[in-house]
């Protein structure tokens, strides 16, 4: 009188946890508040000119004419999820470039000539802010499309010191942009997403002034679990202003690496 052996419970097939990867819920998107910091390497190019006195000034190539070298930049960023379709983001990124060289052309400005050899430390500076609303247009399992209202507001300081002039220029452009985002996931754990928000404003409806806004965001996330993921994604911004006769154009873009934290 001997039993045979009875399994209670099959041993899944090595298909079916292949399977629970790929299928299933997504995971990452049940939060209410989320975290995220940056670390953007871009490669930047910045022009800007500064008149006075009713001198023109030159074209400065911050890069060229005064040795601008790309470095490593955070951004902070926190979004409140106030309902399923709703969320509310605010970030923030503050850089600075500070560099020293000998002039190789003459340059103009703010009104002041600064000559061919004479020893220079250059500072330029951009500390942008961005307050969004996010409306999720359509949502499915696997991934979301939403609209994006922007406000934006960006302060920026270009310098120019020798031992015998120092001058400066400061603008503060506060910018309305809008947008879209789409989220898809891979599997249920990466989800690939892209954001795009942009804004011009014509020199003929504001008496001179010009502003044009360009930022596209492409990233893949991995999510550790519900709570935890890291973002690796590429991102460009183009932004370019005419105030008070005072121009710029700024191109940044390069690969970021960020943490996320959610609650």
């Amino acid at each position: 009188v001997v039993a045979t052996s009875a399994h209670a419970q099959q041993v899944p097939h090595q298909s079916s946890a292949k399977n629970s990867f790929l299928s299933g819920p997504s995971i990452g998107e049940e939060y209410t508040v989320e975290i995220t910091g940056s670390l953007w390497d871009p490669s930047p190019l910045f022009v800007a000119s500064s008149e006075q006195f009713g001198i023109i000034g030159s074209n400065i190539n911050f890069g060229s004419d005064l040795g601008l070298v790309r470095k490593r930049h955070r951004e902070y960023r926190l979004t409140l999820k106030t309902g399923r379709r709703h969320k509310l983001h605010v970030s923030r990124m503050p850089m600075q470039y500070r560099q020293n060289t000998v002039l190789k052309r003459r340059l103009v400005f703010q009104g002041i000539a600064w000559d061919v050899g004479l020893p220079v430390t250059s500072l330029f500076k951009w500390d942008a802010w961005r307050f969004g609303y996010e409306f999720d247009v359509v949502i499915r399992e696997r991934g979301y499309f939403g609209l994006m209202l922007e406000a934006k507001y960006t302060q920026l300081e270009a310098r120019l010191e020798s031992e015998s002039a120092y001058e400066f220029t400061r603008a503060q452009v506060p910018i309305p942009a809008f947008g879209t985002i789409t989220r898809i996931y891979v599997t249920r754990f990466i989800p690939l997403t892209a954001e795009f928000t942009a804004f011009k404003l014509p020199s003929n409806l504001a008496d001179g002034h010009e502003v044009r806004y360009v930022d596209f965001d492409i990233y893949g996330t991995f999510n550790f679990s519900r709570m935890v993921g890291l973002n690796v994604g590429y991102r460009s911004l183009d932004f370019s202003f005419l105030i008070d006769r005072d121009t710029g154009d700024l191109d940044l873009n390069g690969i970021y690496m960020s943490g996320v934290l959610r609650f």
